[in-house]
């Protein structure tokens, strides 16, 4: 496995841990980690700290250019809103560790230019599959439902 995205994997870990969703991501650029996040939804009682949320506000200010080459990694297919500052961003490579459990916007990251990498990881497919099993009142509310 790819280290970053184990590391991504390991955020997902952490949020599980937590009492979170499990959904981890990093920001890379040129071989550094700029960000690291997961979901902090129930943790922090927020609206908008999804994953890669989280991992763009730990990335803390940074210049466009650096952006428009980093990578963002993430455990789940991100959703509009997570999407939308992918593109805001200009980020141009997205890596996804599955979108069996929830297909996110990856069509218009697509549609935009983005390079969209799926990975189909089991580890993450098992860590949602039961994580929204046992827990899908919280599930639905994290995805609007």
């Amino acid at each position: 496995m790819d280290k970053f995205f184990e590391e991504t994997v390991n955020q997902a870990r952490k949020g599980l841990a937590e009492g979170g969703i499990p959904i981890g991501s990093i920001i890379v650029h040129n071989g550094e980690i700029l960000g690291k996040g997961h979901n902090k939804r129930i943790q922090d009682g927020s609206v908008i700290l999804h994953g890669e949320m989280d991992a763009l506000e730990n990335a803390g200010r940074q210049e466009a250019k650096i952006y428009k080459e980093a990578t963002l990694y993430t455990t789940l297919s991100p959703c509009p809103m997570c999407t939308g500052a992918i593109l805001l961003y200009g980020i141009p490579k997205v890596v996804i560790g599955e979108n069996k459990t929830f297909m996110g916007s990856e069509e218009l990251l697509r549609s935009h230019g983005v390079e969209v990498i799926v990975l189909n990881d089991q580890n993450c497919i098992d860590l949602m599959e039961d994580f929204i099993q046992k827990n899908p009142k919280l599930w639905n509310e994290d995805i609007g439902k």
